[in-house]
Formats: structure tokens, sequence, C-alpha cells
């Protein structure tokens, strides 16, 4: 794997840079091929707060985690896990899907997951369905309408682009607009 490790507003050591490259070197084992992709990483300290963000490029699919804790190795431990995590995910949904054929699952490693597929498929299951219409509205309203309902997003008709687009409140409590590519 090929690392793009660098700090935001501060000096990467050569030993948080060791610690990166080995946690995220445990993810080999999920592919049948070395990543050829560039793995990014980004570590940041933002009122004391310690982020790590980690985005790795793969063929039909981008693996992104980000996590944040008091201590910057505690870190790079969570956003490791929870990249796991994604790929154990993905891996189950792949092979579920492409069962008899083989396409995109012989990115991913049949053995080396200790999680059951159970446990997986439990994560996937969906609960709930809603139908409505949307509102023609600018981004200013439709924040102001996710504000009101009290969620984290918001679907809407962009009345300026015509286009249906989400906005959405970021972690770092700004918000966020998706539209259509």
């Amino acid at each position: 794997m090929n690392y793009n490790i660098r700090g935001q507003h501060f000096q990467v050591t050569d030993a948080l840079r060791d610690y990166v490259e080995k946690k995220l070197s445990r993810l080999d084992k999920y592919f049948e091929t070395p990543v050829a992709s560039e793995i990014n990483v980004t570590l940041s300290v933002t009122k004391g707060k310690h982020t790590v963000e980690v985005t790795i490029p793969l063929v039909g699919v981008m693996l992104r985690a980000e996590e944040r804790s008091e201590d910057m190795y505690a870190s790079i431990d969570l956003v490791t896990d929870k990249l796991e995590r994604q790929i154990r995910k993905h891996k189950t949904k792949v092979n579920r899907k492409f069962r008899q054929g083989s396409g995109v699952r012989s990115l991913f490693r049949e053995e080396g997951s200790a999680v059951s597929v159970l446990d997986e498929e439990d994560e996937l299951e969906l609960v709930r369905t809603k139908r409505f219409n949307l509102k023609p509205m600018d981004v200013e309203e439709a924040i102001l309408q996710m504000n009101m309902v009290g969620h984290s997003f918001f679907v809407f008709a962009n009345i300026e682009s015509e286009e249906v687009n989400v906005v959405y409140k970021r972690s770092d409590g700004k918000y966020g607009l998706i539209e259509q590519g």
C-alpha cells in the first residue's frame, strides 16, 4: 500500500507515520491483490480533539472513515477498526450479490473475517420506508426545515437547479449540500 500521510496544522512525526502505516497494513489481509491506489490519511488537532481521516479509493467503491478522540494513537486505532468493519460489510454485500459470478467479488479475500456473516447482515436490515413530495425550496429554507424537524439531513427539490438535493448537518456543526452529479 502507498500512503499519503499529512498533518493539518501540525508536523507528522516519524513515530506517528510508522504507527499509521503499521495499523493500516492490517487491512491488507482483506484484499486479493495489494491496493494499487494511494491511501490518503489526514491527521489534525482541533480544540484538543485528535482527528484521523482515511480515504481508500478502490475499484467501484470508496472507503472513508473519520474518528476523533483525546489521543492521536487512539484515533488511529478507532479509524482502522471502522475501516475493517466497512470492508467486512462491503465484502458480505458483494459476496451475497455475486455468489455465482466473479465480478467485484474477486477484490476481497474469501477468508480473513472473524465476524460471522449473520452479524453483518443484521446491520443492513431496512426498518422503515417513507414517501413524501419534494417541495421546491432554496438551500436556506431546506436547512431551516431540517432543523425544524430535528433531523441531521433533509431531502428537497432545489428551486434554483430543479434537481433533488440533500442538506445535512456536519459533525463540526456546519452544514453541507449534496447535489446530483
